[in-house]
């Protein structure tokens, strides 16, 4: 989805729940709410683990330093601008002691300061995105976490890779400097029936264990699972869940 500052929005199952006119307002949400909330996932999820990334990119400062104060010390952000305008601004503690993941489509034009200000990019489609990643952290001195994008719903309208593609750049890939690959991520469609969720996040994890044994590596995260399917995603072995209406609201 396209918006009016020229950025691509990689996940659109909460659009619904902010309209546009309020993103990145600073409303202010209590710690409270964010600590009950973030028990009841915990609950849904249990006894499964994973990292529960607070996705922020509609929310503004306050709901950051309110999440951390909560225990959160992952934020998940995808368009470039307004992310780093909260990062710089967030309080040193905060931003010193907090992950910050780029969850959105990334332009090769955006490459740099994504580098520059986050810690994870879980977005990674295209070996041509792999090499800009590459060359700016080479040039910052830096090395970047990537997850690999895996489209296996099939949706167009969805950016990531094939299994084919990957499979046929993934030697590539892990071969360049300043990047560590960790994994893979992916979204699931909109509406889908359990049975549909299921079967889609147990074929990533089916796949990410394919490309370990061909390959002779290890690829330890899924992201998978956002608000409305995080419960099927954790059950089905994801790792790193990215949770925006459900903490936030």
């Amino acid at each position: 989805m396209a918006h009016a500052n020229g950025q691509t929005d990689n996940h659109k199952a909460e659009e619904h729940v902010i309209p546009p006119s309020l993103w990145n307002t600073d409303i202010e949400i209590d710690k409270e709410l964010i600590e009950k909330n973030l028990l009841e996932i915990k609950k849904n999820i249990a006894p499964c683990k994973p990292k529960i990334i607070g996705i922020t990119k509609y929310y503004g400062l306050n709901v950051i330093k309110s999440g951390y104060e909560a225990g959160i010390r992952d934020f998940g952000e995808s368009r470039v601008a307004d992310a780093i305008n909260k990062i710089e601004m967030l309080p040193n503690k905060v931003r010193k002691n907090s992950t910050f993941h780029f969850i959105g489509h990334l332009q090769t034009n955006k490459t740099a300061k994504v580098v520059k200000y986050f810690d994870y990019i879980h977005s990674v489609d295209s070996l041509k995105l792999a090499i800009a990643i590459s060359d700016f952290a080479k040039n910052t001195e830096k090395t970047i976490k990537i997850l690999l994008q895996l489209n296996n719903s099939g949706e167009e309208q969805k950016f990531g890779y094939s299994k084919a593609q990957l499979i046929e750049d993934f030697p590539k890939i892990v071969r360049l400097n300043n990047i560590e690959v960790t994994g893979l991520m992916n979204m699931a469609p909109l509406g889908a029936s359990e049975e549909t969720l299921r079967f889609l996040f147990n074929d990533v994890r089916t796949f990410r264990d394919t490309l370990e044994n061909t390959f002779n590596t290890k690829l330890p995260e899924l992201s998978m699972g956002m608000s409305d399917d995080y419960i099927y995603a954790a059950q089905s072995g994801a790792t790193m869940i990215r949770i925006g209406r459900k903490l936030f609201n």
